[in-house]
């Protein structure tokens, strides 16, 4: 067993980098290249459960979710749009969400780029 304390303000430099978005199934809207950096803090991200931290370049893209999300920023500012009914929601550092898997979503990243922490669950 163990306790991981998160880290408030971590930056996308103390993250590995993944590689462009679109990797990860994400279609760009607006920002060009946005790249996608990741550093896991439990299990592997293809695992039931899952977590660790995110965070992306800014841009504005759409993400369709493939598994269930808790997520809190860390640092940065992201609006976040649910197609599915029209409603769009700011956050910032400390704001927290819940996403379920197969949810079309539009982000867009406000500030220079934006972390989270997230718990995923692959159901």
């Amino acid at each position: 067993m163990s306790l991981t304390p998160l880290k408030k303000g971590i930056t996308l430099q103390e993250l590995d980098l993944i590689g462009p978005l679109t990797v990860l199934g994400g279609e760009i809207l607006e920002g060009g290249e946005v790249k996608a950096y990741a550093k896991g803090t439990y299990g592997d991200p293809g695992a039931p459960i899952s977590a660790g931290y995110f965070g992306t370049d800014k841009g504005r893209y759409r993400l369709v979710y493939p598994f269930s999300e808790q997520a809190t920023i860390m640092q940065g500012e992201v609006r976040i749009t649910d197609e599915s009914t029209g409603e769009t929601h700011h956050f910032k550092a400390g704001d927290s969400w819940f996403i379920t898997k197969g949810t079309s979503t539009v982000w867009e990243v406000l500030t220079d780029n934006y972390t989270k922490h997230y718990l995923s669950f692959n159901e």
